[in-house]
């Protein structure tokens, strides 16, 4: 069984023993600097020709991004220093302000619609999106909960229902934007801690066949998303070529292009206005198309070695009976699992259409300062974790 390592003692100046606040992953670290490096890199170059377009500039977007990564590193440096324990105390508020957000994206005048949804607040020169607070504050309120209510999760239907009646009030405000690639991720995630928390296999796959039938209804609930079902199954077929699976025959297209090592950085000809969304939700295919299938592989590979090493901290947390730290480390590997996978699987093919960043990488300004203060939330439970060891 592995365990954590105490912290070495460092010295200062005058010879005197003291031990560091806290230690990060390198390997985390690493995986995730790395990912954000070939996100703005690969940014740069999938929205060159359309940001020359409607901005005038060639870099806008590789901008923003890189205006978004400073105001991640902001936030991350705040989590860094910030005890744990204050999360677990603030869960309950943080999720209460996650609702009040959800609430107020959908009032006209102050959620702003776009191709349909009303997923986004206008902030002047930026957009703010509920939906990804609302990750947050489910995980940390979830965390909280299955500490503080361990016996009565394992033992009791009330113990399970509570947190379960919580997670589809959230559904339901998504649902109303609408939100739908969300809802499927906070539904794993949520769920999945719940499992990892200890309740009862037949509570958690009686939860999981309700919320298979609850996708399933509301995947056939509006005509749009059954069009994306019915252009997933066939993309190339004369009524989908140009209609609800063009985004996905431009997105294989690019894959066909790269072969193994691609046709070379920022020679990409599916960004030229073929494929939509170049930059953001189908970047993975445009790091197929320049970079080839070992671009993917890297790619892949960076995000194995960062979702191991946030299992791994949850594993070591659960270990040192730093039960909040454990499960909150859960659901972020969780979530960024079912982002990366789902995230992928749309761009090959492997799943229907459905508009989801990839973690880290994609442009969009929300998802990556959330995605960063997550890591950043994983490396401090890492030192505390670390601490917890050097003090026995």
């Amino acid at each position: 069984m592995t365990t954590a390592k105490a912290l070495p003692l460092m010295t200062d100046r005058l010879g005197r023993h003291y031990q560091p606040i806290w230690q990060p992953d390198l390997l985390l670290v690493c995986s995730s600097v790395a990912l954000l490096l070939l996100g703005l890199v690969m940014i740069a170059s999938a929205g060159i020709d359309v940001s020359e377009q409607l901005f005038g500039v060639p870099y806008h977007f590789a901008l923003r991004q890189a205006i978004y990564m400073l105001l991640g590193f902001a936030v991350a440096s705040f989590i860094t220093v910030m005890p744990v324990v204050y999360w677990q105390k603030l869960s309950a508020l943080l999720l209460v302000a996650a609702f009040v957000l959800l609430v107020l994206v959908l009032i006209p005048g102050i959620g702003q619609e776009i191709k349909g949804s009303r997923r986004w607040i206008d902030l002047g020169p930026f957009g703010f999106q509920p939906s990804e607070f609302a990750k947050i504050g489910m995980i940390l309120y979830v965390s909280a909960y299955l500490v503080r209510r361990r016996d009565e999760v394992t033992s009791t239907w009330s113990g399970f229902l509570k947190p379960v009646l919580i997670l589809a009030f959230a559904v339901l405000l998504l649902l109303m934007e609408p939100d739908f690639g969300s809802v499927v991720v906070i539904l794993g995630t949520i769920l999945g801690m719940l499992f990892l928390g200890g309740v009862k296999p037949g509570q958690f796959f009686l939860a999981m066949a309700a919320a298979l039938v609850a996708v399933g209804v509301m995947a056939f609930s509006e005509k749009y998303r059954v069009q994306r079902l019915l252009a997933f199954r066939d993309p190339w077929a004369d009524e989908n070529v140009y209609g609800s699976g063009y985004q996905l025959t431009q997105s294989l297209i690019a894959f066909g292009r790269g072969e193994w090592f691609g046709v070379g950085l920022g020679n990409s000809m599916q960004k030229l206005f073929y494929l939509p969304e170049a930059h953001n939700d189908f970047i993975v295919a445009i790091i197929a198309e320049e970079l080839g299938l070992v671009g993917i592989f890297i790619l892949l590979a960076l995000y194995v070695v960062m979702i191991h090493r946030i299992f791994k901290v949850g594993r070591l947390a659960e270990m040192k009976a730093n039960l909040f730290g454990a499960f909150a480390c859960y659901g972020i590997g969780i979530l960024f699992s079912a982002q990366a996978f789902i995230n992928v699987g749309v761009n090959t093919g492997l799943l229907p259409t459905k508009g989801l960043t990839l973690p880290l990488v994609s442009a969009g300004g929300t998802s990556l300062i959330v995605s960063m203060g997550l890591i950043a939330l994983v490396n401090r439970i890492y030192g505390e974790t670390l601490r917890m060891e050097g003090k026995k």
